[in-house]
């Protein structure tokens, strides 16, 4: 396993526990999970058991109470033993996803959910991104409409991971129209409610990879919320939403290390065992100076990604940190795998050496949640001092 060091003792503890909770699931588990689509309930369930699914929770809750560090270093030991992010995707929403929740919702909102989210009880999931508007959150669309009991929400979202199982939805709307607002990031709200089928249309998208971990368009219509599952203050969603923002670009960061490692010990071995010309392929500098190259590349995104947790858990500002580490990790990560693919050379085209999925797999994190493009934008524009271009 390879992290930043030294670590603690209880970090250490941490690392081998999450590990041997995952000794069950091995790659033929994941495997078929990739061909059949089906939700990888035993491992939620497992990692449910141990208690993982609230370690970055208050203990009032159920949680652990520990930081963004020990969140990072479990979601990098899931995705190191190969689950890939067929794994971390299943549980990743439940790690800092409730944020909002657990700090601007109501007492009674954070008593009735945020233990039963822990216990994985209760399932939700996370509607933010619309058609028309992409990464352009100012622009949503979908309505929320203020009645005599609360509100009632009308519109779309798409990529919605979770929602053909979820019972509980996270979701941001428009309550006061854009061009009455003096910011365009304004008006927006964010509730936590039921997910009511009868008025949430959740339809799975046929995608490239992590087949079980399902992303869906969303359709609602109608959808009736109580006014007591407002989080916080009406119009202040989006603030709300940004509590989380670098929080996960470290856990898409450690992931993606984690993945890139596991493709890179595959490639490894297969590049000592494989004999052509009478000689390992892993003599070969062609072969070896890549998989080197990424040993490197994902330990310097692996360093800079726990840096950015550190801070975080210090308080400090971390977004440049948290923000590079997400680029670097992801494309470190997607590198590797390539690399794992090409090392195995044409059975790298096969399932049977799990290196294709991971390749698959991999391409997800530079696209989500952010683009590459619009990181590259933040350090221009936050760290550089250049002018903004959109």
């Amino acid at each position: 396993m390879h992290v930043i060091q030294p670590m603690t003792e209880d970090q250490a503890a941490i690392r081998d526990a999450v590990a041997k909770t995952l000794e069950p699931f091995d790659d033929a588990y994941w495997a078929k999970t990739d061909e059949t689509g089906e939700w990888p309930e035993a491992f939620c369930d497992a990692m449910a058991k141990g208690g993982w699914l609230g370690i970055a929770f208050p203990e009032e809750y159920g949680g652990a109470g520990l930081g963004l560090t020990e969140a990072a270093l479990m979601m990098q030991t899931v995705t190191r033993t190969g689950a890939g992010f067929s794994g971390a995707s299943a549980i990743h929403l439940n790690i800092f996803g409730p944020k909002p929740l657990e700090k601007f919702g109501n007492p009674e909102l954070k008593r009735e959910n945020l233990p039963k989210i822990i216990s994985g009880e209760e399932k939700m999931c996370f509607a933010v991104t619309e058609p028309n508007s992409g990464l352009d959150t100012s622009s949503l669309e979908t309505k929320a409409e203020r009645t005599n009991k609360g509100y009632v929400i009308n519109g779309r979202k798409i990529w919605t991971t979770g929602a053909q199982r979820a019972d509980k939805i996270l979701i941001i709307a428009r309550t006061t129209p854009k061009d009455q607002c003096a910011k365009p990031y304004m008006g927006l709200s964010l509730f936590y409610t039921d997910l009511d089928r009868g008025k949430i249309d959740a339809k799975p998208i046929p995608k490239m990879g992590r087949k079980a971990v399902e992303c869906n368009a969303l359709f609602i219509d109608g959808l009736e919320v109580p006014k007591e599952h407002l989080i916080g203050e009406e119009g202040d969603g989006f603030k709300y939403l940004l509590q989380g923002l670098n929080p996960e670009r470290v856990l898409f960061a450690v992931e993606s290390v984690g993945l890139g490692f596991a493709a890179l010990e595959r490639a490894t071995r297969y590049a000592n065992e494989r004999v052509v010309f009478g000689r390992p392929i892993g003599q070969n500098q062609g072969i070896a100076h890549p998989l080197a190259k990424s040993w490197a590349e994902l330990s310097a995104a692996e360093l800079l990604a726990y840096k950015a947790a550190a801070l975080y858990d210090a308080g400090a500002d971390c977004g440049a940190e948290a923000n590079a580490a997400k680029y670097l990790g992801t494309e470190a990560g997607f590198t590797a795998c390539e690399t794992a693919v090409l090392t195995h050379g044409g059975m790298g085209y096969a399932k049977e050496y799990h290196v294709e999925r991971m390749m698959r797999e991999a391409m997800l994190a530079r696209i989500a949640p952010v683009s590459r493009e619009m990181i590259l934008n933040f350090i221009s524009e936050r760290v550089l001092g250049l002018p903004k271009s959109y």
